[in-house]
Protein backbone atom coordinates (compact mmCIF):
# COMPACT_ATOMS: atom_id res chain seq x y z
CA UNK A 1 0.00 0.00 0.00
CA UNK A 2 1.23 3.84 -1.03
CA UNK A 3 2.13 5.94 2.16
CA UNK A 4 -0.39 8.65 1.27
CA UNK A 5 -3.15 5.41 1.35
CA UNK A 6 -2.59 4.59 4.73
CA UNK A 7 -4.26 6.63 6.28
CA UNK A 8 -7.40 6.01 5.49
CA UNK A 9 -7.36 2.36 7.53
CA UNK A 10 -7.44 4.66 10.91
CA UNK A 11 -10.10 7.79 9.90
CA UNK A 12 -11.60 7.99 13.86
CA UNK A 13 -7.80 7.79 15.14
CA UNK A 14 -6.35 10.28 12.53
CA UNK A 15 -9.22 12.68 13.29
CA UNK A 16 -8.62 12.85 17.24
CA UNK A 17 -4.92 12.63 17.24
CA UNK A 18 -3.41 14.44 14.21
CA UNK A 19 -2.16 17.98 15.47
CA UNK A 20 -4.23 21.08 14.28
CA UNK A 21 -2.83 24.53 13.47
CA UNK A 22 -3.05 27.74 15.09
CA UNK A 23 -5.39 29.95 15.02
CA UNK A 24 -2.86 32.75 14.79
CA UNK A 25 -1.81 31.27 10.97
CA UNK A 26 -5.49 30.87 9.79
CA UNK A 27 -6.34 34.76 10.67
CA UNK A 28 -2.77 35.40 9.06
CA UNK A 29 -3.89 33.12 5.63
CA UNK A 30 -7.47 34.62 5.12
CA UNK A 31 -5.72 38.37 5.61
CA UNK A 32 -2.82 37.60 3.44
CA UNK A 33 -5.38 35.77 0.49
CA UNK A 34 -8.69 37.60 0.99
CA UNK A 35 -10.97 34.80 1.55
CA UNK A 36 -14.24 35.42 2.53
CA UNK A 37 -17.51 34.49 0.60
CA UNK A 38 -17.41 34.91 -2.90
CA UNK A 39 -13.82 33.16 -3.41
CA UNK A 40 -13.34 29.89 -4.08
CA UNK A 41 -10.95 27.91 -2.64
CA UNK A 42 -9.11 24.21 -3.14
CA UNK A 43 -7.72 22.34 -0.33
CA UNK A 44 -5.50 19.53 -1.04
CA UNK A 45 -6.10 16.25 0.64
CA UNK A 46 -7.77 17.46 4.14
CA UNK A 47 -7.37 14.09 5.83
CA UNK A 48 -10.56 14.84 8.40
CA UNK A 49 -10.39 18.66 8.86
CA UNK A 50 -7.23 19.27 10.70
CA UNK A 51 -6.66 22.39 8.66
CA UNK A 52 -10.55 22.81 7.37
CA UNK A 53 -12.62 24.70 9.73
CA UNK A 54 -11.07 28.27 9.35
CA UNK A 55 -11.27 28.42 6.00
CA UNK A 56 -14.83 26.62 5.86
CA UNK A 57 -15.96 29.67 8.64
CA UNK A 58 -15.23 32.66 5.96
CA UNK A 59 -18.12 31.33 3.90
CA UNK A 60 -16.19 30.84 0.96
CA UNK A 61 -16.68 28.29 -1.41
CA UNK A 62 -14.45 25.52 -0.34
CA UNK A 63 -13.46 21.87 -2.16
CA UNK A 64 -11.79 19.53 -0.71
CA UNK A 65 -9.98 16.68 -2.91
CA UNK A 66 -9.40 14.02 -0.73
CA UNK A 67 -7.75 10.59 -1.66
CA UNK A 68 -9.07 8.38 1.14
CA UNK A 69 -12.99 6.71 0.84
CA UNK A 70 -13.33 6.54 4.79
CA UNK A 71 -11.88 9.80 5.36
CA UNK A 72 -14.31 11.22 3.04
CA UNK A 73 -16.91 9.72 4.89
CA UNK A 74 -15.73 11.26 8.15
CA UNK A 75 -15.14 14.79 6.61
CA UNK A 76 -18.96 14.28 4.88
CA UNK A 77 -20.28 13.65 8.43
CA UNK A 78 -18.50 16.84 10.10
CA UNK A 79 -19.29 19.54 7.47
CA UNK A 80 -21.73 17.56 4.81
CA UNK A 81 -24.66 20.24 6.66
CA UNK A 82 -22.71 23.79 5.16
CA UNK A 83 -23.91 24.57 1.79
CA UNK A 84 -20.56 26.15 1.56
CA UNK A 85 -19.12 22.39 2.09
CA UNK A 86 -17.67 20.32 -1.11
CA UNK A 87 -16.14 17.07 -1.63
CA UNK A 88 -14.47 15.04 -3.91
CA UNK A 89 -13.24 11.88 -3.72
CA UNK A 90 -10.13 11.73 -5.84
CA UNK A 91 -6.76 12.15 -6.49
CA UNK A 92 -5.64 15.33 -7.19
CA UNK A 93 -2.88 13.49 -9.01
CA UNK A 94 -5.15 12.69 -11.91
CA UNK A 95 -8.37 14.58 -11.03
CA UNK A 96 -9.68 16.66 -14.26
CA UNK A 97 -11.28 19.62 -12.51
CA UNK A 98 -12.46 21.08 -15.79
CA UNK A 99 -12.97 24.68 -15.77
CA UNK A 100 -12.95 25.53 -12.40
CA UNK A 101 -10.22 27.78 -11.09
CA UNK A 102 -9.33 29.07 -7.22
CA UNK A 103 -8.40 31.82 -5.49
CA UNK A 104 -6.61 29.89 -3.16
CA UNK A 105 -5.26 26.26 -3.18
CA UNK A 106 -3.85 25.13 0.17
CA UNK A 107 -2.61 21.70 1.66
CA UNK A 108 -1.74 20.74 5.07
CA UNK A 109 0.97 18.76 5.09
CA UNK A 110 -0.30 16.24 1.73
CA UNK A 111 1.84 18.51 -1.02
CA UNK A 112 4.29 16.82 -0.14
CA UNK A 113 3.09 13.36 -1.07
CA UNK A 114 2.77 14.30 -4.74
CA UNK A 115 5.94 15.07 -6.70
CA UNK A 116 6.70 18.41 -7.57
CA UNK A 117 6.45 19.05 -11.02
CA UNK A 118 2.92 17.93 -10.91
CA UNK A 119 2.21 19.41 -7.66
CA UNK A 120 3.24 22.68 -8.45
CA UNK A 121 2.24 23.56 -12.40
CA UNK A 122 -1.39 21.75 -11.54
CA UNK A 123 -2.11 24.23 -9.12
CA UNK A 124 -0.41 27.08 -11.28
CA UNK A 125 -2.72 26.11 -13.90
CA UNK A 126 -5.65 25.57 -11.45
CA UNK A 127 -5.33 29.12 -9.85
CA UNK A 128 -6.24 32.66 -10.66
CA UNK A 129 -4.23 34.97 -11.95
CA UNK A 130 -3.50 36.38 -8.24
CA UNK A 131 -4.40 33.23 -6.75
CA UNK A 132 -2.72 32.23 -3.46
CA UNK A 133 -0.97 28.57 -3.34
CA UNK A 134 -0.55 28.02 1.04
CA UNK A 135 1.46 24.92 2.12
CA UNK A 136 1.73 24.23 5.77
CA UNK A 137 3.16 21.52 8.04
CA UNK A 138 4.13 20.99 11.51
CA UNK A 139 7.34 20.54 13.18
CA UNK A 140 7.63 19.21 16.82
CA UNK A 141 10.24 19.11 19.55
CA UNK A 142 9.81 17.32 22.36
CA UNK A 143 13.64 17.11 23.42
CA UNK A 144 13.77 20.44 24.60
CA UNK A 145 10.98 19.82 26.87
CA UNK A 146 12.32 16.87 28.57
CA UNK A 147 15.66 15.34 27.29
CA UNK A 148 15.66 12.44 29.56
CA UNK A 149 12.06 11.09 28.05
CA UNK A 150 13.20 12.28 24.56
CA UNK A 151 16.78 10.01 25.37
CA UNK A 152 14.66 7.41 26.44
CA UNK A 153 12.06 7.29 23.13
CA UNK A 154 15.21 7.33 20.94
CA UNK A 155 16.68 3.89 22.62
CA UNK A 156 12.75 2.52 21.50
CA UNK A 157 13.59 3.79 17.82
CA UNK A 158 16.75 2.01 17.63
CA UNK A 159 15.47 -1.34 18.88
CA UNK A 160 12.05 -1.41 17.10
CA UNK A 161 11.24 1.06 14.32
CA UNK A 162 11.25 -1.46 11.22
CA UNK A 163 9.08 -0.28 9.19
CA UNK A 164 7.92 -2.24 6.38
CA UNK A 165 7.94 0.36 3.67
CA UNK A 166 10.61 2.79 3.71
CA UNK A 167 9.20 6.48 4.35
CA UNK A 168 11.18 8.90 0.84
CA UNK A 169 8.72 11.66 0.60
CA UNK A 170 11.07 14.20 2.99
CA UNK A 171 12.60 16.43 0.21
CA UNK A 172 9.48 18.02 -1.07
CA UNK A 173 11.25 21.58 -1.85
CA UNK A 174 8.02 23.99 -1.13
CA UNK A 175 10.83 26.88 -1.51
CA UNK A 176 11.11 25.90 -5.04
CA UNK A 177 7.77 26.88 -6.50
CA UNK A 178 9.09 29.97 -8.74
CA UNK A 179 10.14 27.32 -10.80
CA UNK A 180 6.69 26.38 -12.13
CA UNK A 181 6.12 30.63 -12.63
CA UNK A 182 4.82 31.62 -9.05
CA UNK A 183 6.49 34.58 -7.75
CA UNK A 184 8.93 34.36 -4.50
CA UNK A 185 8.01 32.18 -1.89
CA UNK A 186 7.74 33.74 1.76
CA UNK A 187 7.72 31.64 4.76
CA UNK A 188 6.38 32.00 8.14
CA UNK A 189 6.35 30.13 11.60
CA UNK A 190 3.93 30.41 14.06
CA UNK A 191 4.45 28.98 17.94
CA UNK A 192 1.83 26.16 19.58
CA UNK A 193 1.97 23.52 21.91
CA UNK A 194 0.61 19.83 22.98
CA UNK A 195 0.73 17.66 26.09
CA UNK A 196 -0.44 14.05 25.72
CA UNK A 197 -0.66 11.45 28.70
CA UNK A 198 0.90 8.32 27.66
CA UNK A 199 -2.49 6.77 25.99
CA UNK A 200 -2.49 9.71 24.40
CA UNK A 201 1.05 9.93 23.07
CA UNK A 202 0.30 6.26 21.66
CA UNK A 203 -2.35 6.72 20.08
CA UNK A 204 -0.55 9.80 18.25
CA UNK A 205 2.23 8.00 17.43
CA UNK A 206 0.06 5.36 15.67
CA UNK A 207 -1.40 8.02 13.46
CA UNK A 208 2.31 8.39 11.50
CA UNK A 209 2.47 6.24 8.47
CA UNK A 210 6.06 5.11 8.90
CA UNK A 211 4.96 3.85 12.50
CA UNK A 212 1.63 2.32 11.08
CA UNK A 213 3.60 -0.31 8.75
CA UNK A 214 5.61 -1.70 12.11
CA UNK A 215 5.44 -5.31 12.00
CA UNK A 216 5.74 -7.79 14.54
CA UNK A 217 7.45 -9.06 16.62
CA UNK A 218 8.83 -4.95 16.80
CA UNK A 219 5.78 -2.97 16.73
CA UNK A 220 4.02 -4.27 20.46
CA UNK A 221 6.98 -3.64 22.24
CA UNK A 222 7.87 -0.35 20.35
CA UNK A 223 4.59 1.12 21.45
CA UNK A 224 3.80 -0.74 24.89
CA UNK A 225 7.53 1.31 25.55
CA UNK A 226 6.46 4.45 24.23
CA UNK A 227 3.89 4.28 26.89
CA UNK A 228 6.28 3.11 29.52
CA UNK A 229 8.83 5.97 28.54
CA UNK A 230 6.17 8.46 29.08
CA UNK A 231 4.55 6.83 32.26
CA UNK A 232 8.02 6.67 33.78
CA UNK A 233 9.32 10.33 33.41
CA UNK A 234 6.78 12.51 34.66
CA UNK A 235 3.35 10.91 32.92
CA UNK A 236 3.47 13.51 30.49
CA UNK A 237 5.42 14.20 26.96
CA UNK A 238 5.37 17.78 25.70
CA UNK A 239 5.46 18.91 22.19
CA UNK A 240 6.63 22.47 21.44
CA UNK A 241 5.00 23.00 18.18
CA UNK A 242 6.58 25.60 15.30
CA UNK A 243 3.54 25.45 12.23
CA UNK A 244 5.43 26.92 9.30
CA UNK A 245 3.51 28.36 6.52
CA UNK A 246 4.87 28.68 2.87
CA UNK A 247 2.68 31.04 0.45
CA UNK A 248 3.46 32.11 -2.93
CA UNK A 249 1.07 33.74 -5.35
CA UNK A 250 0.19 33.25 -9.39
CA UNK A 251 1.19 36.61 -10.73
CA UNK A 252 -1.39 38.95 -11.99
CA UNK A 253 0.01 38.64 -15.72
CA UNK A 254 -0.50 34.46 -15.22
CA UNK A 255 0.17 34.13 -19.29
CA UNK A 256 3.78 36.30 -19.10
CA UNK A 257 4.60 33.82 -16.19
CA UNK A 258 4.05 30.58 -17.65
CA UNK A 259 6.15 31.69 -20.13
CA UNK A 260 8.76 31.81 -18.16
CA UNK A 261 8.15 28.33 -16.54
CA UNK A 262 9.70 25.05 -16.98
CA UNK A 263 9.17 24.50 -21.21
CA UNK A 264 7.18 21.34 -21.74
CA UNK A 265 5.85 20.52 -18.87
CA UNK A 266 2.30 19.73 -18.56
CA UNK A 267 -0.30 18.39 -15.73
Amino acid sequence: MEFRKIFDTIPEQFDRYRPRYSRELFDFLIRYARIGKGKKVLEIGPGTGQATDPILETGCDYLGIELGEHLCAKMEEKYGRFANFHLVNGDFITHDFGAQRFDMIYSAATIQWIPEEVAFSKTFALLRPGGVLAMMLTKSDYKTPNEALYAEIQKLYDAYYRPQIPYTHGGFGYDRAAAWGFGDVEKYDFRGRREMDPDEYVSYCGTHCDHIVIPEPYKTPFFEGLRNAVAQNGGRIVFEDTYVLYLTRKPPDAAAAAGTAHAGRGL
